[in-house]
């Protein structure tokens, strides 16, 4: 590495308060302050709008305190702040202040799914026409791979979904919400990111599917998961919501 290198990564360092002996001169001058004070800003600022449930359910004040904590012991590794805060939710969870808040870490990692789902590159969907004219043996040994902006999980023993849909869309909570597992289906396209209540089966089929397996393994699997899931219902809500790119047909 040539000497200009050496220099720009001792100069990250120093602004992440790294150690940076060779710059003692250049950090002890009162503008590397600024400098120093405007990256930890940008880092806070994109974790609180990267997960406005959360936000919402602790306020401002709460989740900017949190946020730096975060951002001084996990620097940024990608310049694109959108996708700044990857275990973020997991930090949240570990949290002291966050313990009497179970559900916390929860909506932050649909926050992020959201953010994933929202950036992943946009891909043909499979669309019911396509379906037309195949045997039901044929559609069996098919694989239904989910598009790149799809993302799903379950969330087992509390309804993290709709905690997080009335804080997304600045709703009033109910004054009771049932309190048991909930799934979450987000899709990203071309319009931005839509969203709506999975089951534990359809969970579990989406899981099944992205491991590659075959729609009639799939399924089963989701039976299994479910044992009362009306599948047929579930794959005619699947590709209304364009979960699935083109078929995947068997050799």
């Amino acid at each position: 590495m040539n000497a200009l290198g050496r220099f720009q990564d001792a100069f990250i360092d120093a602004l992440y308060q790294g150690p940076a002996d060779d710059l003692a001169a250049l950090t002890a001058q009162p503008g590397f302050a600024v400098y120093r004070n405007t990256l930890f800003k940008g880092c806070v600022d994109a974790l609180c709008d990267n997960h406005p449930a959360v936000e919402r359910l602790v306020g401002r004040a709460w989740l900017e305190a949190a946020a730096t904590r975060y951002a001084r012991q996990s620097p940024p590794s990608d310049a694109r702040l959108l996708f700044y805060g990857e275990d973020f939710a997991d930090f949240l969870g570990n949290l002291d202040a966050s313990r009497e808040l179970p559900y916390l870490a929860d909506v932050a990692r649909l926050d992020r799914l959201w953010l994933e789902a929202f950036s992943a590159v946009q891909e043909p969907c499979l669309e019911r026409a396509d379906l037309a004219g195949m045997s039901a043996t044929d559609l069996a040994r098919c694989g239904l791979r989910p598009r790149a902006g799809v993302r799903w999980r379950w969330f087992a023993g509390q309804p993290i979904y709709s905690l997080w849909r009335y804080n997304r869309e600045a709703l009033p909570l109910p004054e009771e919400i049932p309190w048991h597992g909930e799934g979450a289906l987000l899709v990203g396209g071309p319009a931005g990111v839509a969203w709506q209540p999975l089951e534990r089966g359809a969970c579990a089929f989406l899981d099944a599917c992205r491991s590659g397996l075959d729609l009639d393994s799939a399924s089963s699997l989701a039976l299994r998961a479910q044992a009362d899931l009306d599948f047929t219902a579930l794959l005619g809500r699947l590709l209304g919501a364009a979960v699935f790119a083109p078929l995947t047909l068997p050799r």
